[in-house]
């Protein structure tokens, strides 16, 4: 088990421990020659299960944390450079940074990421949107890699795991550990619109085989994937950057939106949940992030066909997009979220995580949000950052 470190010992080394999160991985993928490599196929394909550590060591881990770190580790935020990380993990001890577009370069570019770990008591994950194409956060670091949908159209899913580990290296290089890709929704837009060529395909069979041959590569680098946009956003009408976004009725969805989260949800990654009004599923005003009914269907697997989901369910961004923001203000979107069923908060900034941490202790203190949940959720996140 990954160890940990007290507050108090932390205080006394701010510099120079480096990050060394373990990631949970499933059978690896040999890249030693092409001829090892899984075959070409547009078939349906799994990321095979991970083995996770048992669930009493992570319940034994969280219950060493105090009730305001464990609501902390159910937090990810954006942060401005490394001063700004290094204050909110010394203060607050959150669960994961952001390394967002407004981000100092020179905190990837500089190796900085382990004065982050050294001012944290429980290692961090660091996260990024990690795309390739137009949503490319180290494209001047690592070089440009294509959309998924010119992925898709001009190299075979064995050359995709190829380019994903490659990507994925060049990533855990520069500290972080967490990517928000591949994205799996199943689309036909054009490719300037909000998903357009970050879709892989509009056949979810072919989402499948490119999205799984990327995460794959991802973890087999020793970075998590993240899957997105839960319960699919390629057939929606709208961007949530930008308003409420609608998406067909969830009957629909089943037939072709959700078969990627159905096969490629039990291979070791995390979930991303949209900020998505579902008809069938949501309440009306009440996108998928926020809603206990998409969080079950996703956590449950009933009704999609789709095994029940052990991972970490992230949201996303709860700070930055219309979708949400037009509803509600950041502390209760964060309470709201939780509630519902999510695991992380994302959101982009670190100026409210202790209005947000103080609101999440209230909540627990006045039963609106179960305790036990809190601590099933802290343990879901250490057993993706590998600590317990």
């Amino acid at each position: 088990m990954r160890k940990f470190r007290s507050p108090v010992a932390v205080a006394a080394v701010v510099i120079g421990v480096g990050f060394t999160a373990s990631c949970s991985s499933g059978d690896p993928v040999p890249a030693a020659t092409e001829s090892a490599l899984p075959p070409t196929t547009t078939t349906t394909t799994t990321l095979p299960p991970t083995t996770d550590a048992p669930v009493n060591s992570c319940e034994a881990f969280v219950e060493t944390l105090s009730e305001r770190q464990r609501l902390a580790q159910l937090l990810t935020v954006g942060v401005t450079g490394t001063a700004d990380a290094v204050d909110i993990m010394a203060r607050e001890q959150v669960g994961g940074i952001f390394i967002g577009s407004w981000t100092d370069t020179a905190t990837l570019a500089n190796r900085e990421v382990p004065q982050i770990d050294a001012a944290a008591a429980v290692p961090p994950m660091v996260t990024i949107d990690e795309e390739g194409g137009r949503v490319s956060r180290v494209a001047d670091l690592l070089g440009e890699d294509p959309s998924a949908r010119r992925t898709a159209l001009t190299m075979s899913v064995d050359a995709t795991y190829r380019m994903a580990l490659e990507r994925g290296r060049g990533l855990r290089d520069l500290g972080i550990t967490v990517d928000y890709a591949p994205v799996v929704d199943v689309s036909s837009q054009p490719n300037d619109s909000v998903i357009g060529d970050r879709s892989y395909s509009a056949d979810p069979i072919q989402v499948v085989a490119y999205a799984g041959a990327y995460a794959q590569g991802l973890r087999d680098a020793g970075v998590q994937p993240v899957i997105k946009h839960f319960p699919g956003h390629g057939s929606a009408s709208g961007d949530s950057h930008t308003g409420a976004v609608t998406t067909p009725p969830l009957e629909e969805l089943i037939q072709s939106d959700l078969i990627p989260f159905a096969q490629l949800s039990t291979g070791g990654v995390g979930v991303m949940v949209g900020h998505l009004d579902v008809p069938g599923l949501t309440e009306p005003g009440e996108p998928a992030s926020i809603s206990p009914a998409a969080m079950s269907l996703l956590r449950d697997g009933v009704g999609y066909g789709a095994a029940p989901f052990t991972g970490p369910i992230f949201t996303d961004d709860l700070s930055g997009m219309a979708a949400i923001t037009d509803r509600l203000g950041i502390v209760a979107a964060v309470e709201a979220a939780l509630v519902a069923g999510a695991d992380v908060a994302l959101w982009l900034t670190t100026d409210d995580v202790p209005q947000v941490l103080d609101n999440l202790e209230d909540a627990v203190a006045t039963g609106r949000l179960d305790a036990a949940q809190v601590d099933e959720s802290a343990a879901t996140v250490a057993r993706f950052k590998g600590v317990c």
